[in-house]
């Protein structure tokens, strides 16, 4: 099997794929649509971060394509709702990023409220400017958090730690850590925050979700940080409230438009603006999470080749069945209809093979069955099978 890895993955995931005897093509820069349906032939597994989309042209030009592997945490540059209609199963990494953005924030919230971009560049320009003017401390200030899911609750108990108040809201209905406070509306957190986190998901209906409206509505002075999706945000209008003196200052890490590769050019109307930090979507990108994550993704990736696998699969039905030695693995993804397991227990009968482990989940309009038996089936068997309408694939192994 081939694999190829685009935007620089860690090398611990070329090395586990190659360990496992898997070819592997590991490129540097993101590729658009027309250079990744080339770049897909004869390729098995793709793994890409947030800079690479996986469109339906790109699926329908994937005829080999098994599964793809988000090396990140976001999953919307894949059209999974398509994937999961071909069958090709998607991975991300959702927890293993999470301190890194934590910490990026948090040092971004003090370097923020001490006003630390301003001075730092004022010092390389041979200024002097010893002032407290604008500086505060962010003890007893308040926190407002955007979105408290893995990376919002790590925040909130960070940002505790050094004095800060949590506010939070969500839609999902979420547990308060510590002493976090949930409020009832986006207005109600925006008024009483000194600082504005946003730590949403790429959903479409997040496209857009602050503007000039949300930004009129948060405290003069308020700090403002994105480091979740770029196009949840209207950076234009996020530079008119910065000009203004509304807001004193923001951090952005993701932009609605970024650059393909290393060294390209990058646009932003937020650029040259006072205590306005911009970052290249580093969020995540420490030498820490970065491995963590090559050897996460590339371990789901390989479970699923291997031994079908499919725990944490963002748009297939999840099985995470044990792996006993020596025995024979069939693996049936079909479509979502009753008696599946039926139509499997008598081909195994009929067959005269024993089972000795099964399992069955379903999602949406997909199933997914793992069954183990004592002896393996003949290519007659699996085609009965295989040649049913409900059939999306069917895969067998040896464990």
């Amino acid at each position: 099997m081939k694999v190829l890895l685009l935007e620089n993955i860690h090398p611990v995931a070329a090395e586990a794929f190659r360990q496992a005897g898997f070819e592997v093509d590991a490129r540097s820069g993101s590729l658009g649509e027309d250079e990744l349906v080339e770049a897909l032939a004869g390729v098995s597994l793709l793994g890409i971060r947030s800079n690479t989309t996986v469109t339906p042209a790109v699926l329908e030009a994937g005829k080999d394509l098994l599964a793809v592997g988000c090396f990140c945490i976001g999953t919307n540059q894949v059209d999974l709702v398509e994937a999961a209609e071909r069958g090709v199963a998607v991975f991300n990494a959702p927890f293993s990023n999470t301190r890194s953005v934590v910490e990026l924030v948090l040092g971004e919230i003090i370097a923020l409220a001490r006003r630390l971009p301003e001075k730092t560049r004022r010092m390389h320009e041979g200024v002097w400017d010893k002032s407290a003017r604008g500086s505060h401390e962010v003890r007893g200030r308040t926190l407002g958090i955007v979105g408290y899911g893995n990376i919002g609750t790590q925040l909130s108990n960070v940002a505790e730690a050094v004095g800060l108040r949590v506010i939070f809201f969500d839609t999902a209905d979420r547990l308060a850590h510590g002493n976090a406070r949930r409020v009832g509306s986006l207005p109600e957190l925006l008024a009483a925050s000194d600082f504005v986190s946003l730590h949403v998901d790429g959903r479409p209906g997040n496209a857009g979700l602050f503007g000039a409206e949300q930004f009129a509505l948060m405290k003069p002075g308020a700090v403002f940080i994105n480091a979740s999706r770029g196009m949840v945000v209207d950076d234009a209008a996020l530079r008119e409230n910065i000009l203004s003196g509304h807001l004193s200052g923001a951090a952005i890490d993701v932009f609605p438009i970024e650059p393909k590769a290393q060294g390209d050019a990058f646009e932003s109307p937020l650029r040259g603006l006072d205590n306005v930090i911009l970052t290249p979507h580093v969020g995540g990108s420490t030498q820490e999470a970065q491995e963590e994550i090559g050897h996460f993704v590339s371990g789901k990736l390989l479970g699923f080749v291997t031994a079908g696998a499919t725990a944490l699969s963002v748009n297939l039905p999840q099985v995470a069945p044990p792996q006993p030695a020596g025995a024979f693995r069939l693996g049936y993804l079909h479509a979502n209809t009753p008696g599946v397991l039926a139509d499997i227990t008598r081909l195994l009968a009929d067959a005269g093979v024993s089972v000795t482990g099964q399992s069955l989940s379903t999602k949406g309009e997909r199933g997914y069955a793992i069954t183990d038996t004592d002896a393996e089936l003949t290519e007659a068997a699996l085609s009965v099978l295989g040649g049913s309408p409900q059939t999306v694939w069917l895969r067998s192994w040896r464990l």
